[in-house]
Formats: C-alpha cells, sequence, structure tokens
C-alpha cells in the first residue's frame, strides 16, 4: 500500500496542509520544497501555537469554533521528557529495541516509571523523528496537539513527547502506551500468525467506529483522521483496537464551511473519490475509509496488493460480481477463518460498508450512525431480510434525494436491485483520476 501526495489545484496548495504519513510500505517524497514561511507556518494546521516556542510564528486566524491547543496552550497530562531520560531507556536508540519503522522515523519499546508510581514501571512506545526535516517536524507537532486534548478508549493514549536538541541536532520524539499485539494490518497480511477470529474482527470493527465517532461528533472541534487505515489501528494486550498515528489529521471546517480544502494525502485504496477530484475534506472522507476497511475484515485483503493477478489488485473492484449472489458472497470470505464465521454478519457488515461507500458523499451516514448499526450487529439484531438466503439491503438513504438508492426497495433478487447494490458501492472507479496520484 503506497501513500500518495498532490497538490494540483489551486484550492489544494493549503500552507496547513500535511505531507506524506508514516507507513509500513513505501512513501512518495513530498512534491514541493518547505520554504522559511512554510516554516513559520507549521504549528498552525490546527490554528495552535507550537508545542514548545520551536516556530517564529503561528496562524493568526480566529474562527469561529474552538481550535485545537497546544499543551502549552490548555492543562493536559502529558509528560515532557528529557533526552536523556529517552536515551536510557532506550539504550541510546538500540536498534535490539526497535520495533518498528516508517516514514516517521523508527518505534522502540522501552520500560519507564510510571507517572502514577515512581516505584513501578510501564511499557511504551517511544517514536523519534528520523531526517525528514520540516515535514516530519509538522507531523510531529499536529500529534501532540490532537492527542493532547483528546481522550478515548479507542484512541492509543500518549503519555508525553520530548523536543530538545542535540549535537545529532533536532530530536522529536513522541512517547505511546505500548500497543503489545501490533496492528490490525499485521494480522490480516501476515500468514505465519493466527487469524483474527469472526468475532474478533466484529469488536475491531465497533472499536474503529466508536474511534472515529468520537473524533468526529463528540467534542467542541472535529477532528477529520485523514488517513483511516487498517495499519493505524492498533490491538492492545486485551485485543481493544484503537486509532494511531494523527500526523495527517486535520480539524474539521468551521465558521459554517461545507469542507476544508487541502493538498491530497492519504493512503491509496483509502481515499474518497470526491476527496480524490477535488482535494475538499469533510468527515465523510473518513466514513469511505472505512467502507473499505469492513471489506478488509470480511475478505483479509488489502485494498491495493500489486501482488495478485491484475483483476484482483483493487479490493473493491474485485469484490464486486461477488455480491449478486449469496455463493458467489461467500466466496469473498477470509478463507483463513477456514468456514468459522456467522454469514448473516458478514452480509450485514457488508451493507454497511456498502452505506460508507455510497457515491454521494452526503448520502454516507455519519459515524455515529455507522457506530448504531455495527453495534446492532454484534448483538444480533440487525435483520436482513425474513430467509436465511437473502442478500443484504443497503442501508437505507440518509438522503431522500440520493439518486442511487431507492425509497421502496425491489425484492433482493432482482437484477435492477442487484446491479444497484453494486454501482452504488463501486462507481467510485469511475471518478479515479491517476493524473493526481503520483506513485514512485
Amino acid at each position: 500500500m503506497r501513500c500518495f501526495q498532490s497538490d494540483n489545484g489551486e484550492k489544494r496548495n493549503d500552507p496547513n496542509a500535511t505531507a506524506t504519513t508514516r507507513s509500513s510500505m513505501p512513501h512518495l517524497s513530498p512534491t514541493t520544497s518547505t520554504s522559511t514561511d512554510d516554516f513559520r507556518r507549521l504549528d498552525s494546521a490546527f490554528g495552535s501555537q507550537n508545542v514548545s516556542d520551536m516556530s517564529a510564528g503561528s496562524s493568526s486566524q480566529t474562527p469561529s469554533r474552538t481550535h485545537l491547543r497546544s499543551p502549552t496552550q490548555k492543562p493536559n497530562n502529558l509528560r515532557v521528557f528529557t533526552l536523556s531520560e529517552l536515551k536510557t531507556a532506550t539504550k541510546n536508540f538500540n536498534q535490539l529495541l526497535m520495533i518498528g519503522e516508517g516514514g516517521f522515523g523508527c518505534v522502540y519499546r522501552a520500560r519507564i516509571n510510571s507517572s502514577e508510581d515512581s516505584r513501578s514501571k510501564i511499557d511504551v512506545a517511544i517514536k523519534q523523528l528520523g531526517k525528514r526535516g520540516l515535514q516530519g517536524h509538522k507531523e510531529w507537532v499536529t500529534e501532540v496537539n490532537v492527542l493532547g486534548v483528546v481522550d478515548h478508549k479507542n484512541l492509543v493514549k500518549l503519555v508525553g513527547y520530548c523536543n530538545e536538541d542535540d549535537e545529532r541536532g533536532i530530536q522529536r520524539i513522541l512517547v505511546y502506551e505500548f500497543m503489545k499485539n501490533r496492528s490490525v494490518e499485521d494480522h490480516l497480511a501476515n500468514k505465519s500468525t493466527k487469524a483474527l477470529s469472526w468475532s474478533m474482527r466484529l469488536k475491531i470493527a465497533q472499536d474503529a467506529a466508536c474511534g472515529l465517532a468520537y473524533l468526529h461528533e463528540e467534542m467542541d472541534f472535529q477532528i477529520i483522521f485523514r488517513d483511516f487505515k487498517s495499519s493505524n489501528i492498533l490491538l492492545d494486550d486485551q485485543w481493544n483496537a484503537k486509532l494511531s498515528d494523527f500526523g495527517l489529521a486535520r480539524e474539521g471546517p468551521t465558521g459554517g464551511a461545507s469542507h476544508v480544502s487541502t493538498a491530497i494525502v492519504g493512503t491509496l485504496g483509502y481515499a474518497a473519490p470526491e476527496y480524490i477530484q477535488t482535494g475538499r475534506l469533510t468527515t465523510k472522507n473518513d466514513v469511505w475509509s472505512y467502507g473499505v476497511f469492513l471489506y478488509e475484515l470480511i475478505t483479509g485483503r488489502a485494498p491495493l496488493d500489486r501482488n495478485r493477478p491484475r483483476g484482483e489488485q483493487n479490493l473493491i473492484e474485485w469484490v464486486r460480481p461477488y455480491l449478486t449472489d449469496i455463493k458467489k458472497f461467500e466466496q469473498i470470505i477470509d478463507p483463513r477463518l477456514e468456514g468459522k464465521y456467522n454469514l448473516r454478519s458478514a452480509m450485514k457488515l457488508a451493507a454497511v460498508a456498502n452505506r460508507c461507500m455510497s457515491r454521494q458523499a452526503r448520502s454516507r451516514p455519519k459515524m455515529s450512525e455507522v457506530l448504531e448499526k455495527v453495534n446492532l450487529i454484534l448483538e444480533g439484531k440487525e435483520i436482513i431480510g425474513s430467509t436465511p438466503n437473502e442478500l443484504p439491503l443497503p442501508l437505507k438513504s440518509f438522503d431522500p434525494n440520493d439518486p442511487y438508492v431507492e425509497g421502496e426497495q425491489k425484492s433482493p433478487t432482482s437484477k435492477t436491485f442487484l446491479s444497484r447494490i453494486t454501482e452504488s458501492c463501486l462507481s467510485f472507479l469511475n471518478f479515479w483520476s491517476p493524473k493526481i496520484v503520483q506513485v514512485s
């Protein structure tokens, strides 16, 4: 899976837009250079001051909605670590303690003294900014600004940070709670590990929806994740799923605006078609990405996989012909489950995914509505139809003017109805424009 960035189009040249985020796969290089003026604006992505007055200035705009605040502006529980403390914890960033590496830099596992009891220690993951320069610094600031003011069971907890300099230059470091069971992507892609059970996949879908709903709707400001994907969903020692890596997150539109105009960044296969086309960012981009993720849970396949045969490389394109028949639908379910799944709940989850990927962004549900549907699936209360052999109906349109879902559904065996299912969830392929997606 590759990340992408595009600055095509005058509205996409947003000085507050971030560049390519961390991923376990190759990244693209920034398409534009960073100027001195850009450096002065690096820390204004959320209308806030620099975390520790590292920049020369900040945004002077004062939007009507409350903006995120940095740790220097709003009280929080973040610890400020010295570089010496973190060198000791990681044995001078010893490679033997390294547990991951990506575009941001290297991640080390370590043990530090608990802030609640200095006699006890806690496991943490220490992420050290690489030498990518100013753009990486901006993502570091965004992480602190976001995780410094949010608090939710389905968001990875930021323990603290360090922003000292030493003889090697700038040292920007983040300290997180340690997530023992790695990412969801690791378990779906790694054939050497035990497959995630179906019940666990449903719980992960619920946890991820809960985290997104909190970001979108449950605070006095709105956060758009912008890079929702399986590698950014981590699992703790109890297998609870938590969203991580907020380097590309943006504050939602303010002052009555319908969207935020940004440079186009994210991960290929997850981004909504209208965002790729226009750079206009809304929470519905995250909703689309969540729909793609649901099919990832159902099939065990990555959204884009160049190692597969040509007709199977794009997950959403590949599942399309399998949505017309119960027996065909069963063929897309992850074979690693070895038949140990509930077909009805799988069809229900596919129906939620279809709704999240409605062609019209306005017709996609809010994440709180998605969460409600997923909760009902886990409780076994979401009914598809009167017989076990019926295909999943698409969720009822949340927009009465949606031309892609009729108010009165026909029989699930209707050819017109079946074609409408596939069109509503897969027609984004007609929007796809490779000219604005730069792949190295």
